[in-house]
């Protein structure tokens, strides 16, 4: 897998991601990740529904805890036809524990542990710690992206208002 041209860092330091990154217009690449139960989950399950991918390096660390838990809260006040995935490289029972810890309802996780197709497609590797990066797509009900965000600082928060509101106009 090849180096991108997104550039983010991390603590502070330039940290290069891997894969095809993503642009809005673009049709968004299918992959396949696993959920609780370790069912395998495909993008395209989801078809004609606006999904809101929010991709997360680990829910064992704050900015994560609290990126899930925020949209979980304001995923409360959405259509049913607007799905919010987290998507991580947790383990699934890792990432089930913490949602019924939590209370997250509202909120799919979906775990990439295995490497089916959303790492290479999506451009949120960060290599030199296994883990995904911070950021959100939003896909529409046709397949095509329409907000792409790779957070510029990955322990800072993603901008859910800008996403959500893109999401909303899809309806």
């Amino acid at each position: 897998m090849e180096k991108n041209n997104v550039n983010i860092t991390w603590k502070g330091n330039p940290m290069p991601l891997y894969g095809n990154s993503v642009e809005v217009g673009q049709k968004a690449p299918d992959f396949s990740a696993f959920g609780a139960a370790l069912n395998k989950v495909s993008l395209s399950d989801y078809a004609g529904k606006v999904v809101v991918l929010s991709i997360f390096p680990s829910l064992d660390t704050g900015v994560c805890a609290t990126q899930n838990r925020t949209f979980n809260k304001l995923a409360s006040d959405l259509s049913e036809d607007i799905v919010i995935v987290g998507l991580s490289k947790d383990l699934p029972f890792a990432q089930k524990r913490f949602c019924v810890a939590e209370g997250i309802d509202r909120v799919e996780t979906l775990s990439d542990y295995r490497n089916l197709g959303f790492v290479e497609n999506y451009g949120f590797y960060m290599d030199a710690i296994g883990l995904l990066a911070r950021g959100i797509v939003v896909v529409d009900k046709a397949g095509v992206i329409q907000h792409v965000e790779y957070v510029a600082e990955g322990t800072t928060e993603p901008d859910y208002n800008a996403a959500l509101d893109v999401a909303k106009g899809l309806i």
